[in-house]
């Protein structure tokens, strides 16, 4: 099957999984995306970040049909978020690409074991915002560091202060979208744009993205939406480990 084939159809799953999550792609994206381009700082990062981008937007579609878009509150995370990626984004032409690759590691394991432990969620429970303001700073900064959007980090984020998950999964959808593009500016000089392979993985991360939310929004579990997103991610990382020291 032909390379480009193969990518369209594993960034559409992706974006499926990654839109019942509100997260944008590119976490997912990073690895599976290092699996066919070299390059992680002028190829694979750059477009993540407009995958991600172009992913939450229309994430933020399918969970604003069902009203799970709290518009104020996103758009003050958008603000903060937005600030605060393209400081990573710009650190990470100084750092050595092995050490990214390392954090990156670090962050999916962490993120699978906070998708996998159960978060209890009681009616009326109170949401800590300006305390998932203040987070949102550094995870904007790690972020842009990796070349991905906040929201892999800041969807748990948002639960872990008191968000019911489907709300903080339309929430994160919109305010990973300018952090995103934000993060995008400082590769731009250097970045490495295919465009015969660009637009099908736009389009198909776009379809994927909003079927996702909408599946999430009508019918899925948020609970098990998680673990399968840990699940995906976790495969596709540890293949990116065994080929960095194959």
């Amino acid at each position: 099957m032909n390379e480009v084939i193969i990518m369209v159809i594993g960034l559409f799953l992706l974006s499926i999984i990654s839109g019942m999550l509100g997260l944008g792609v590119a976490f997912a994206a990073i690895p599976f995306l290092g699996l066919f381009l070299p390059d992680l700082v002028n190829q694979v990062q750059p477009l993540s970040l407009l995958l991600n981008g172009v992913t939450a937007l229309f994430a933020v579609f399918g969970f604003a049909k069902s009203g799970y878009v709290d518009w104020k509150k996103a758009i003050y995370l958008t603000i903060v978020a937005t600030l605060a990626a393209p400081v990573g984004a710009w650190l990470v032409h100084y750092v050595p690409q092995i050490y990214v690759w390392f954090l990156y590691f670090g962050a999916v394991f962490f993120l699978a074991y906070r998708l996998f432990k159960p978060v209890k969620h009681t009616e009326g429970q109170q949401e800590n915002f300006k305390l998932a303001l203040i987070l949102a700073i550094p995870i904007s900064v790690l972020a842009g560091f990796m070349g991905v959007g906040p929201g892999f980090i800041l969807m748990p984020t948002l639960i872990l202060v008191g968000f019911e998950p489907k709300k903080a999964a339309g929430i994160t959808a919109f305010a990973v979208i300018a952090p995103s593009f934000s993060s995008l500016i400082p590769h731009l000089a250097t970045a490495q744009w295919d465009l015969i392979l660009m637009i099908p993985l736009l389009i198909a991360g776009a379809i994927g993205s909003f079927a996702g939310a909408r599946i999430t929004s009508l019918f899925m579990p948020s609970g098990r939406m998680k673990q399968m997103f840990a699940v995906m991610i976790l495969i596709v990382t540890f293949y990116k480990i065994f080929t960095l020291i194959a």
